[in-house]
């Protein structure tokens, strides 16, 4: 039920993956504050943005801006995207983006459906499309590393527009469902990405997943739709494929109830993060650690940091052998887990 006391109406922007919906969480939480909020999100969102708290309504748009690749021009999408702007009689637009993103698209979107307020992070000079322009980094354009981690750039972005901090920025999610019995003592290894530079990969993931089944893990492997052929590469012989067998929502029950997680820069670091489970980080430098760790949950980070990739941006890998993850062994992966997990490894039964 709305706050009838939140009259003011606030669309939040976030056209990108699920992981990065969920690094949008407290800044969302921060409007939500004192305003209504409505959130617009891309299809790859529409997971995440769900299982936000303080979200009044979900829209999905697919925009031909927000992917990686050239899309076939679909004016009706962009009609129509303009039409619920226009529905929703905002006071004010709040477009949430990350470095390698521009808020002006849609700014001018927003300024085309009436908004009378809209606010975004731009080195780029705006015109008239931003009435609050926000920079990440004081001086100078944003390099692209510094300033913060995302969490901490977007609920700045939202104190710039005149909405206070509310004091806790940590992630959260609705509660998640409770996961299939997994029993207590399991480690989730996540082995893919939607970005392949970011992921860990089948064949090191399979002697991770090796490695700590030797310890006494039981090792459950997730994945999304589509990915089952590196589920079944990676589980070992006596545990759990759960790849492409779960919701979102479910994914944050199984990962809710794991003793730690084995996983890549990818969006279920994000969700582990936000159901509070320890993050075992297997993390490709192509971003900046800073910008991008998991946020406000013991971490382990593992890889090499220096790797000629580094803040490449790099969506497949620009260097023979994927250095920066083939280096981390099974034995690396074993000690971070025991190092962070909530509960010991089961003792191995001795025949």
């Amino acid at each position: 039920m709305r706050d009838p006391s939140r009259t003011t109406r606030v669309l939040a922007v976030r056209l990108d993956s699920d992981g990065d919906v969920l690094l949008a969480g407290p800044a969302v939480r921060q409007l939500a504050a004192g305003a209504v909020v409505d959130l617009l999100v891309s299809p790859a969102g529409a997971g995440a943005a769900a299982m936000l708290p303080d979200v009044d309504e979900v829209h999905v748009a697919d925009v031909p801006w927000a992917g990686g690749e050239p899309v076939a021009p679909a004016p009706d999408l962009l009609d129509e995207l303009l039409e619920l702007v226009r529905r929703g009689h905002y006071d004010e637009v709040v477009v949430l983006t990350s470095y390698h993103q521009s808020p002006l698209p849609m700014a001018l979107v927003a300024r085309w459906a009436g908004v009378p307020r809209v606010v975004g992070t731009s080195d780029a000079f705006p015109g008239s499309l931003l009435d609050v322009r926000h920079r990440r980094v004081e001086e100078g354009d944003d390099p692209g590393f510094g300033g913060g981690h995302e969490v901490e750039a977007m609920c700045a972005l939202v104190a710039a527009a005149g909405h206070p901090r509310t004091g806790n920025d940590h992630l959260r999610v609705l509660h998640p469902p409770a996961p299939v019995d997994l029993g207590d003592h399991y480690v989730v290894l996540h082995p893919t990405a939607s970005v392949p530079a970011r992921a860990i990969g089948a064949e090191r993931a399979a002697e991770h997943a090796a490695a700590l089944a030797g310890e006494g893990w039981s090792v459950v492997v997730t994945g999304a739709p589509g990915e089952e052929h590196v589920g079944r590469q990676v589980t070992p012989s006596n545990g759990t494929d759960l790849t492409g067998r779960t919701s979102f929502a479910e994914l944050a029950g199984v990962l809710a109830g794991a003793a730690a997680v084995v996983v890549g820069n990818t969006g279920p670091a994000h969700l582990a993060a936000a159901v509070g489970t320890p993050v075992v980080s297997i993390f490709a430098p192509v971003v900046p650690w800073e910008r991008w760790r998991p946020w406000r949950v013991p971490t382990v980070r593992l890889g090499d940091q220096e790797a000629p990739c580094r803040l490449t941006r790099a969506r497949t890998c620009p260097v023979e052998g994927h250095p920066c993850t083939t280096a981390v062994t099974g034995r690396d992966v074993v000690e971070a887990v025991r190092a962070l997990a909530r509960v010991p490894a089961p003792a191995l039964e001795v025949s």
